[in-house]
């Protein structure tokens, strides 16, 4: 019998973290007949979500219950502390349970975790996610997942009920999370493009719906362009996924890249238009308002607010 076969899959989760993504994602875990305890610091997400659930339990019963932990915060500086902080899960959770840790993180932060969990007999997935919080909600995320077998076997449920895909990357920690970060280095580029090019549009004169007619059409598009696009035409600066994200994950990438001697000069750049948006006072918007930079650069304007609020 194969290690992962010895290990039986998890049907009962806890799920730390119920913003944008992770109430969709909890969500999605619902709908495959999971049972998930969902826990966040905002009260009325918490109660909402628990209402969906039907479970209400503290931490302490949820976690003795748990076949596994689902960790869906902002950094490492969360994830370590949902882990080992003062209401940590390593010393509540039983021997054989899963984290899925899916923030986005440096690769070395992957690789302690794991190790750390292991002392408690506790297992580690390092799965970070993406796709957006729509397709968190339908349960179609792509996930770049690294561990042992156990640890992808304990998994598996809500993995099937979370992702459309998931990439099996390595029997450790580590490289979900180097891949999440080329993933991201991308993802900055793109939208700080996006912006760039949209702005740029406008400056000529070219009409934001027109651009959002044509470029998707055209060789030069992207799937960020695409997906973001819209929100520049609509006026719409929403934290869909915030400015300050990518601060973070492009600090990430760089820091990263650093660590090898190398250079990255085009992540640099995006890294500077987010950090500048943040300064600015952008930094809780949507990822797209560094538009905003270069309309208060050069006078251009940008389409008004035209969306409904939900």
């Amino acid at each position: 019998m194969s290690a992962e076969a010895s290990v039986l899959p998890g049907r009962h989760f806890l799920l730390m973290g119920l913003g944008a993504m992770g109430y969709g994602m909890g969500q999605s875990l619902l709908r495959g007949g999971l049972a998930v305890d969902g826990f966040d610091l905002n009260a009325d997400a918490q109660k909402r979500f628990r209402a969906e659930a039907g479970l209400d339990r503290d931490l302490d019963q949820a976690s003795a219950e748990a076949d596994g932990a689902i960790l869906v915060v902002v950094n490492a500086t969360q994830t370590e502390d949902a882990l080992f902080g003062a209401r940590g899960l390593a010393e509540r959770l039983r021997p054989g349970a899963v984290v899925i840790s899916c923030a986005t993180i440096d690769a070395q932060k992957a690789v302690e975790f794991e190790a750390r969990l292991a002392e408690k007999g506790i297992l580690y997935l390092d799965a970070p996610i993406s796709g957006g919080s729509a397709r968190a909600a339908k349960g179609q995320l792509s996930i770049m997942a690294s561990g042992t077998p156990d640890a992808f076997a304990r998994s598996q449920p809500a993995l099937d009920a979370m992702a459309q895909t998931v990439f099996r990357l390595g029997d450790r920690a580590g490289p979900g999370s180097a891949m999440k970060s080329v993933n991201q280095l991308l993802a900055g580029i793109h939208i700080a493009a996006a912006a760039e090019a949209f702005a740029f549009g406008l400056a000529q004169g070219v009409d934001a719906d027109q651009i959002m007619q044509v470029i998707p059409y055209c060789a030069g598009s992207s799937w960020m362009f695409e997906n973001r696009g819209p929100y520049i035409a609509d006026g719409d600066y929403r934290p869909h996924s915030a400015v300050d994200i990518f601060v973070k994950d492009l600090g990430i990438v760089t820091g990263a890249a650093k660590e090898t001697s190398l250079e990255l000069p085009v992540a640099q750049a995006a890294l500077a238009r987010f950090r500048a948006a943040s300064e600015s006072g952008l930094g809780r918007e949507g990822d797209v308002a560094v538009v905003k930079l270069y309309a208060e650069e050069s006078g251009i304007s940008l389409p008004a607010k035209r969306y409904k609020e939900s």
